[in-house]
């Protein structure tokens, strides 16, 4: 059988070729928590302040590992989607932009709150965290999804980037 091609006529088979490539597709998976979670994460909650951050997630400070969260949130700031990026040492976790804003994309949020706690109990940002943030921050500036704020969750105290000028 002959073809007409771009590049003149062409000999082909007449038996029908297979094709295979790989098709992605997003997968959402909903957790059952089983605890009473309505007494501090409520439906429809909107986060307006570092604080709320701080109360909702303190309890992190029980994990002896460091943790990186992305909370995702729609146009009114409520939490569509949790992301749990990253579970590292006792004194670092290892966050690529690509793997926060992966997630981020495909629940279609349009902004983002950073978390991580700190097992030692100390809030203060080491110069990793605030390489990420800015990293981060200037990622999703090209995505078009906001970085919010990184809350840094310490014993007790919490320190928001926003309160402090480093976002």
């Amino acid at each position: 059988m002959t073809i007409d091609t771009l590049f003149g006529k062409e000999d082909v088979s007449s038996k029908p070729r297979t094709i295979k490539f790989r098709q992605i597709k997003a997968v959402y998976e909903t957790l059952t928590v089983r605890e009473e979670v309505a007494n501090y994460l409520k439906a429809g909650m909107r986060y307006t302040a570092p604080s709320q951050v701080y109360d909702t997630f303190s309890f992190l400070m029980q994990e002896t590992k460091e943790n990186f969260i992305t909370l995702h949130l729609d146009g009114k700031n409520r939490i569509m989607a949790m992301d749990l990026v990253s579970i590292g040492s006792l004194n670092q976790s290892i966050v690529h932009p690509r793997e926060v804003f992966k997630t981020a994309c495909l629940s279609n949020a349009a902004a983002l709150i950073l978390i991580h706690q700190h097992p030692t109990g100390d809030s203060s940002p080491s110069s990793e965290d605030i390489a990420i943030t800015r990293r981060l921050k200037e990622a999703g500036e090209i995505l078009g999804i906001r970085v919010l704020d990184h809350v840094i969750i310490g014993s007790g105290e919490y320190l928001s980037f926003v309160e402090r000028g480093l976002l």
